[in-house]
């Protein structure tokens, strides 16, 4: 997952877990991709949908979308990673809109598929 990323520009990567607490990122976006055990991610704040992950799942999650772990395995890791190794800053709160640009390309699909598009 993370050479995947990498190879696509979308690099600082980490492997943790995903923080329980609404958070959000204002300057920059966010994949995330499941290496193991499951986790239920509440995505777009207290009154967001749910989206299960699994082995091999990604999500993307755009600057401004509120995130956070609702609920996981025991053994759930996950890496995340930014476009052009952007440094997240973290920000607490259900999320704001925000209009920050396409990055060049998408972590998984590659230069003008699929976000990046």
């Amino acid at each position: 997952m993370r050479n995947l990323f990498a190879g696509n520009g979308w690099t600082n990567a980490w492997t943790d877990g995903v923080y329980d607490f609404d958070h959000y990122h204002r300057t920059t976006h966010e994949v995330l991709g499941c290496i193991r055990g499951t986790a239920v991610l509440r995505l777009g704040g207290p009154d967001g949908s749910d989206a299960t992950l699994r082995a091999g799942d990604v999500v993307l999650i755009p600057a401004g979308v509120a995130h956070r772990r609702a609920q996981a395995s025991g053994d759930f890791a996950a890496v995340g990673a930014y476009p052009g190794g952007a440094e997240p800053d973290l920000q607490r709160g259900p999320g704001e809109a925000l209009d920050l640009p396409r990055p060049k390309a998408d972590p998984v699909l590659g230069p003008g598929r699929g976000f990046s598009a």
